[in-house]
């Protein structure tokens, strides 16, 4: 496995490297806030939960109040910490409820691409595309690759593409990534009308 350079701060990348629910928590939070700020939340979340490695259980029964606060406690871990805290519950008890608790068993026990897409796509906060950007971010920087993964990733697993997260490995590709969605935003701002 390459090292990861997501969170862009050495213990929370490592710590995405070895937690899936961190892993999956994060792409969570990546919406209207910086990457490597979402990224970054699981880890920060550990840290005031004060554990090592995240828990779907301990997580979904956190009382929801409390568990806002920890997202909310400056410098808060989202720009919508209420908002992101419920949504990250509501991830942990479908992991709870769906794969008793063991994140991993989505893509480990995924009959090929479609099946994971399937999977994902049914998971609080995960549309199409967050979807399709988790399958090429393990493809691509964790070797879980199913049969089709590239398929069901669409545009986002396409070999050598600079889209997402999926393909940030340094600090030349983040750029080209942010220079990408910015392109992106301006586009989608020229179309409406």
């Amino acid at each position: 496995m390459t090292k990861l350079w997501l969170a862009q701060e050495p213990a929370a990348d490592e710590m995405l490297r070895h937690d899936p629910l961190a892993l999956i928590t994060a792409m969570l939070l990546d919406q209207q806030i910086p990457l490597e700020k979402a990224f970054v939340g699981p880890y920060r979340l550990a840290e005031r939960m004060g554990v090592q490695r995240l828990d779907a259980a301990q997580i979904a029964d956190y009382d929801p109040a409390a568990f806002a606060e920890l997202y909310a406690t400056p410098l808060a871990i989202h720009r919508f910490p209420g908002s992101m805290a419920e949504r990250t519950q509501k991830l942990a008890r479908a992991i709870v409820d769906e794969y008793d608790g063991d994140v991993a068993t989505i893509w480990t026990g995924a009959k090929d691409g479609k099946d994971l897409f399937k999977r994902l796509s049914a998971l609080p906060g995960f549309g199409k595309m967050k979807a399709q950007i988790f399958i090429a971010l393990l493809g691509k920087q964790f070797d879980v690759r199913p049969e089709g993964w590239r398929e069901a990733a669409g545009v986002y697993g396409e070999e050598g593409s600079l889209r997402s997260v999926a393909d940030i490995r340094d600090a030349a590709s983040l750029a080209k990534v942010r220079e990408f969605k910015k392109q992106m935003k301006a586009d989608a701002k020229a179309a409406k009308p």
